[in-house]
């Protein structure tokens, strides 16, 4: 019986080797190329500034963009169940799904119209 599970075991301990043994030979054979841009922290493509210890004000354009991403991503997640179950649905989950596609595509619209898509 346990004899059904050693391929997942053995895949698992692959996976597991591989990713052990990628990460302690990386810094031996990579290459060392550091400069003064590479040691920099990244945000977005803004300079990065010193703060107050209080902590600072975002843009609300990070926020407009965490909630676009929500908005899209919750679409997907839609999408794939029903793409699963589309033949077991029939008709309704295919008005079901126009409806709720029409409704994600007005949102789009109206966000690539009032400029939400354009990062200044």
């Amino acid at each position: 019986m346990l004899s059904t599970y050693v391929p997942i075991v053995g895949l698992f301990a692959l996976a597991a080797a591989f990713a052990l043994f990628s990460v302690t030979v990386a810094p031996f054979v990579g290459p060392r190329r550091y400069n003064r841009a590479k040691l920099e922290a990244y945000e977005c493509g803004i300079e990065p500034v010193d703060q107050p210890l209080q902590g600072g004000r975002f843009p609300v354009k990070y926020y407009l963009t965490a909630m676009l991403f929500i908005v899209f991503d919750i679409e997907i997640v839609f999408l794939y169940p029903w793409a699963v179950a589309n033949d077991a649905l029939g008709l309704f989950g295919l008005v079901e799904m126009v409806v709720f596609i029409a409704t994600v595509f007005i949102a789009y619209a109206y966000v690539w119209r009032r400029g939400g898509l354009e990062w200044d």
